[in-house]
């Protein structure tokens, strides 16, 4: 079945045509696209804050999947009763989203009982991100100790505004948990520092970086934080350049984010796959409400390189790979099937046991059951254990991405 998706207007997000949410909203949508508007988010699942619908009938999924029950798997219906428990994305990002972290599933469940105005659902949110169309900019999890130190020691106006003592606490601790603890010290120092003196210390900063050598602009990733402070004049989360890794993941490189990890993507595109949530819980970087109380108290304080977080695919045959995070929720498949290769075969997708979402990133192809047309933009339901064979068409590779429970 066809899907149309719920595009979200985030302000973050590239205007136009310039967006590859906007080029592919056109695959399953016959609304314009606005010029001037940002098309952040394409949304394909049944989370009721951008629910998906069957085309051909505007019904929404997650109706049909109550009253198609075998739609879904054995084991899927079992783990997670009568809806996906997935939310697959593809974001075009302009711009640095907010820093922000997402809970555990007990965590989730507290804040929604407590404070449901903010926090959506009792969902947990783990997710994996993948670059498409080139480079995907993020800031992820907390450096090696090693360089925030040598940034506290170089920045002045950092370290101001952390503090003296919290400094010197990560300076001298030496056990791991020592300095997890004087990290989270340091991190909650920053983030509770008054507006005033924040903006004030970040402008000192900006004055002072065309007086360093080129050298020392490098060291001190002069251009990122330039880039970041440009967009967002004032804010604490500017600082997070200092205490996050940057990573530059190339296209079809994967990370996963577990809860409470903390992370701000940057600039690109991307897929994104994750529980079926949308709690967030921010701290710099956005206009929207800032939780800087519980960020700093839930976030994982374990500092190290970003490669802790990278995902390898598996491969299965020459065309299909698949990835499958540490959790249950979710897991993703990609094909790429060059038109050259199946010229005269078509092609079989492997069989699911569970319901997926299929997402037509490029090429066209027909559906050898149905003889449909398949191409660009398109999106695609296929219950547990349904077939899907494809003819490619056209001079393009056939490039599909897919998201399904991982049980």
């Amino acid at each position: 079945m066809e899907l149309r998706c719920a595009v979200q207007k985030y302000a973050w997000g590239k205007t136009g045509k310039s967006s590859l949410v906007a080029q592919l909203s056109q695959g399953n949508s016959t609304a314009p696209i606005v010029e001037d508007d940002p098309y952040a988010e394409l949304w394909m699942g049944t989370h009721p804050s951008g629910p998906s619908v069957i085309k051909s009938s505007n019904e929404p999924l997650l109706n049909h999947l109550l009253s198609n029950v075998d739609s879904l798997g054995d084991e899927e219906k079992k783990v997670f009763g009568t809806d996906l428990p997935f939310l697959f994305k593809a974001l075009s990002v302009a711009k640095a989203l907010s820093i922000q972290a997402h809970p555990n599933k007990k965590h989730a469940e507290e804040l929604f009982a407590t404070r449901p105005d903010l926090y959506k659902d009792p969902n947990h949110k783990p997710e994996m991100v993948t670059a498409w169309l080139g480079p995907f900019e993020a800031l992820c999890g907390f450096r090696p100790v090693a360089d925030i130190k040598f940034f506290l020691q170089e920045i002045d106006e950092l370290a101001a505004v952390v503090g003296k003592s919290a400094c010197e606490a990560l300076v001298k601790a030496e056990s791991d948990s020592g300095e997890m603890q004087a990290l989270r010290e340091c991190f909650s120092a920053l983030m509770n520092t008054s507006e005033e003196s924040i903006a004030s210390a970040l402008k000192q900063f900006e004055q002072r970086i065309p007086s360093l050598s080129a050298e020392k602009k490098d060291a001190l990733q002069c251009d990122l934080f330039t880039r970041i402070a440009t967009d967002f004049p004032g804010d604490v989360g500017c600082w997070s350049v200092y205490f996050m890794n940057y990573v530059v993941l190339q296209e079809g490189e994967s990370m996963f984010l577990g809860p409470n990890v903390p992370h701000a993507y940057i600039f690109g595109d991307c897929l994104e796959c994750m529980a079926c949530s949308d709690n967030v819980v921010r701290a710099g970087l956005t206009p929207k409400f800032k939780d800087i109380d519980t960020l700093c108290s839930m976030l994982d304080y374990q500092a190290g390189p970003v490669d802790r977080f990278r995902m390898q695919w598996s491969t299965v045959d020459e065309f299909c790979q698949t990835c499958s995070p540490p959790v249950p929720d979710f897991a993703m498949a990609r094909l790429r099937l060059p038109a050259s290769a199946t010229v005269d075969k078509p092609y079989g997708l492997p069989v699911r046991s569970n319901a997926s979402i299929l997402l037509i990133l490029q090429g066209q192809a027909t559906s050898v059951e149905t003889k449909e047309d398949l191409s660009f933009g398109q999106v695609l339901f296929l219950k547990a254990g349904q077939q899907l064979t494809v003819q490619v068409k056209g001079q393009q590779d056939l490039i599909v991405y897919q998201a399904f429970a991982n049980v």
